[in-house]
């Protein structure tokens, strides 16, 4: 079963809930989103596989840990996605990354795909799906597919907000995949977005409204 994370350090909470603030700026909300993430990728990339391997220290020869593979692929959901792209890249600078595009239809509020690119040889990557926010969960749910559907094996969920509706689409369909999160808010308005939430992420990032 799908294991949910709650990033709750201190820290996280901290920066979160100045991003909540509706009066915090676009530059600020970026600055903090990018700061979440890569904090919350310690917790995402904690349970990377390390090979031991000899190394000289000045004192003497050793063999100590070491990542298994170099194949790590961070793929954002556009367009709010790529806010957390940055900040997994400072923490894993040799990571791929792709991009999958998706927009939810404001009247069935169902996600529609219009992009996919993904690096060569993606089924052979640990693939962090990152999107700031988990509402409905079907934009989440479908990019999880298509990576799957691409023969992805060992991809991880990281989101900065999610409700509980979101949480149990996507475990629902995806019971093999864990979700990663800085907090669980109260539920979905009519509207289908996140209470108390933080607005719409990809506006607030991207200063579009």
């Amino acid at each position: 079963m799908s294991i949910l994370h709650i990033v709750n350090h201190p820290l996280i909470q901290h920066k979160l809930t100045i991003m909540r603030n509706k009066d915090t700026g676009s530059k600020d909300f970026r600055e903090l989103l990018n700061e979440i993430s890569m904090l919350m990728g310690y917790e995402v990339t904690k349970n990377l596989a390390t090979v031991d391997v000899s190394v000289m220290t000045p004192i003497c020869e050793t063999k100590k840990p070491f990542l298994a593979t170099d194949k790590i692929a961070v793929v954002p959901i556009l367009r709010a996605g790529l806010g957390m792209t940055d900040g997994l890249l400072k923490l894993i600078p040799f990571a791929k990354v792709g991009h999958i595009g998706l927009y939810r239809d404001e009247t069935t509020h169902e996600p529609v795909e219009y992009y996919c690119k993904l690096p060569t040889g993606i089924e052979d990557f640990v693939v962090i799906v990152v999107d700031p926010m988990l509402a409905t969960g079907g934009s989440s749910s479908s990019a999880l597919t298509f990576l799957k559907l691409r023969g992805v094996k060992d991809v991880r969920l990281m989101c900065l907000v999610a409700a509980p509706e979101g949480i149990s689409y996507v475990q629902k369909y995806h019971p093999d995949v864990d979700i990663y999160v800085a907090a669980v808010d109260e539920k979905l308005n009519q509207d289908k977005y996140i209470v108390p939430g933080l607005g719409d992420a990809g506006d607030r990032i991207f200063g579009t409204k």
